[in-house]
């Protein structure tokens, strides 16, 4: 492979590749001589492919003994694809990982899948995920081999594979694209002809042993940025490329790019950009997670503007949803019990499938023509400690990440590294045994409502109020039914009419717990003392009256709607630099008509992919600053109290209160919310 891999290189840089440049005002196509087109043809013959001989599996339409309520998708083509990305199975396999279909039976997890109406497996691609002493990064440590190896088991049950370049040596997301390390100091039309011959030479293994390619992605989540590359000129370049050894190998497969964040607005630039430079590609694939990309309205309707827009198909790349809020391996899950984020269906079995059923509608909606469901095989290893599970996660790769990643990844592998996340949003619970949601895809095909509907959960509620308001309990609480509809029942609250005034006289964080329909309702009250700033979480949908200081150049400063980035509310303050060395602010305001007193000020940040920076809160009297209290910036949803408490003012003082950021990583962001400024 490696001599082949040479070859192509060289025959693509003698060449001599092109990069296409930025257009002025006009959008006119642009010639087809382009970095794409000026690659070499393939050097390497295309073998006849191997035959893998097929295995039938169990009727797709087989939905014995379902106790899960679902209502069909209507319209629903035998093509549409349902994807199970199942790039981790080799790794927990080699932990001791063993896989039961719902009767308890050891099958291969494949035939399980295909079984229960999967027709497409979804598997990442990284070029070359290991340290120079072969120790593996983690993840899967999911390179051609990986692909070759899962490739090959999902033909033999009939599905197709979708190849997912991330062109790096480890993950890539919208805020991480980062250059292999054997393309580290290549230049644009180099690396281009690098991307293209290894494409193609990942492209041929899989095609001379026999396996059926459905569809390959050239990037993964890829918002502005691809391979180390931020310009759009040549973040297309390096996708032509891939397209190129895509058409040449597999010329019945779909090109397909993928793209993170529909709630943000950004898609038509996207594609527009695509349009521009002249990419070749079928599919317009996009992630959305229910936690933090906005409604399945906004879903739909984007999708559907790209797809009049540009002409080409549209689907869903990634998603998935929790089962439960609990965590089976001693390592922390992205979504649980306690994560603020939007939460539009319980947390199980009922919910699990609901929210599946529902983004496929949307995409159905849209005229879309798949959905993927991203690691719904990936569990925890089993280990009886956190330490017999470090040490499988080390050997493996089946963790998200080994120590090994440092290398690569300082700033976040580097020092956050460990197991799964996602265990509680598999398919299959902690002993390998699959779920009844995994019968999701065949259930939004063919539907099941004959089941009652039931209530399945209560909705948690919270309330937030000022010291002094007037508050009382509601007398009923939405139940959520089987299909995810609500109906008002009436709740008993566990609590006193005195404890209640006496905790509205005072701030503090309370949990009432109360019985409705014989269920346990939860209400989260949070007594606040009178806030002296305006504007405290920029639920206003303006920054003012804060204002921001662009100390180093950073690109985005703004405020965002986006209610699963949020610590409350829908509204936040977002910072965002592409470039490293400039993500540097502040944010302060001014609060007005303080009396003579002792002040606290609080403010919470969240973020990542900021390397070791610095951050922290203060509080300025007459221009100068008086205390500050430093903070963190760790990981997405970890969020963190900046608060300087005590601070004695004097009317006739300017009191300031703000928080400075300075991170140096390229791609640092982060989100801002919650501010306060109370009195004593």
């Amino acid at each position: 492979m490696k001599k082949l891999l040479i070859c192509l290189l060289a025959a693509a840089l003698l060449a001599g590749c092109s990069t296409p440049e930025p257009p002025g005002e006009s959008t006119a196509p642009v010639p087809e001589t382009t970095a794409a087109s000026a690659i070499a043809p393939s050097v390497a013959p295309l073998d006849t492919p191997a035959v893998i001989e097929k295995t039938d599996v169990a009727p797709k339409g087989a939905l014995r003994g379902c106790p899960l309520y679902v209502k069909a998708v209507e319209g629903l083509p035998d093509d549409f694809i349902f994807g199970m990305d199942a790039s981790q199975i080799p790794a927990l396999e080699a932990s001791g990982v063993k896989y039961y279909d719902r009767d308890g039976q050891e099958r291969d997890v494949f035939e399980i899948l295909a079984a229960n109406g999967v027709n497409t497996i979804r598997v990442r691609v990284w070029n070359d995920p290991f340290d120079a002493e072969g120790r593996g990064y983690g993840g899967g440590n999911c390179n051609v081999d990986t692909a070759l190896e899962i490739g090959k088991r999902a033909a033999k049950y009939g599905m197709k594979l979708l190849v997912d370049f991330h062109y790096s040596d480890f993950w890539a997301d919208p805020g991480k694209q980062m250059v292999p390390k054997a393309w580290a100091d290549y230049d644009l039309d180099t690396k281009a002809a690098a991307l293209y011959a290894y494409t193609h030479d990942v492209l041929m293994t899989l095609r001379n042993a026999g396996v059926e390619v459905g569809m390959v992605q050239v990037g993964n989540e890829t918002n502005g940025a691809l391979c180390g590359e931020r310009e759009w000129s040549a973040i297309v370049s390096l996708m032509a490329a891939g397209s190129r050894a895509v058409r040449e190998v597999y010329p019945a497969a779909k090109v397909a790019v993928h793209f993170a964040n529909p709630e943000n607005g950004n898609y038509n630039t996207y594609a527009t950009n695509l349009k521009i430079y002249g990419l070749d590609y079928d599919v317009f694939g996009s992630s959305y997670y229910p936690y933090w990309h906005g409604s399945l309205e906004n879903l739909t309707r984007t999708l559907a503007q790209v797809r009049s827009s540009t002409g080409k198909d549209v689907m869903v790349l990634e998603t998935s949803y929790a089962w439960t809020g609990e965590d089976f391996d001693f390592s922390a899950n992205t979504i649980s019990d306690e994560s603020a984020v939007n939460k539009p269906y319980p947390f199980s079995q009922q919910g699990q499938v609901n929210s599946l059923r529902d983004v496929t509608q949307a995409v159905q909606d849209a005229g879309g023509i798949g959905v993927c469901y991203w690691e719904g095989t990936w569990i925890g290893v089993g280990g009886a400690t956190k330490e017999e599970n470090q040490r499988l996660w080390e050997q493996f790769g089946s963790g998200w990440a080994s120590s090994y990643a440092a290398e690569y990844d300082p700033d976040d592998a580097g020092k956050w590294y460990g197991g799964c996340a996602v265990d509680n949003q598999s398919f299959f619970d902690p002993q390998g045994k699959a779920l009844d949601s995994l019968m999701a895809f065949n259930l939004i095909r063919y539907g099941n409502s004959e089941v009652a509907l039931e209530i399945q959960a209560l909705e948690e509620l919270s309330a937030r109020v000022t010291v002094g308001d007037a508050f009382a309990l509601p007398g009923t609480v939405n139940a959520i039914m089987t299909d995810n509809s609500r109906r008002p029942v009436e709740v008993t609250w566990n609590l006193t009419p005195e404890t209640l005034e006496g905790w509205l006289a005072v701030p503090g964080s309370h949990e009432i717990t109360g019985t409705a329909d014989g269920m346990e309702a939860l209400l989260r009250l949070t007594v606040e003392g009178v806030n002296l700033l305006k504007n405290p979480s920029f639920e206003e949908g303006s920054a003012a009256p804060w204002v921001a200081e662009n100390l180093g150049g950073c690109k985005e400063l703004r405020i965002e709607q986006k209610p699963g980035d949020s610590r409350t509310g829908e509204w936040h303050y977002h910072f965002w630099s592409p470039d490293s060395g400039k993500a540097e602010f502040t944010l302060e305001q001014t609060p007005e008509g303080l009396e003579s007193g002792t002040y606290d000020f609080r403010i919470w940040i969240m973020g990542g992919d900021c390397g070791v920076a610095e951050v922290y809160a203060y509080a300025k009297l007459d221009g100068e600053i008086v205390a500050t209290a430093p903070m963190e910036i760790t990981v997405w949803n970890e969020w963190h109290l900046g608060e300087v408490p005590g601070i004695a003012y004097t009317q006739g003082q300017t009191l300031t209160v703000g928080i400075y950021v300075k991170a140096p990583n390229a791609g640092a962001w982060g989100k801002i919310d919650d501010a306060s400024v109370t009195r004593r």
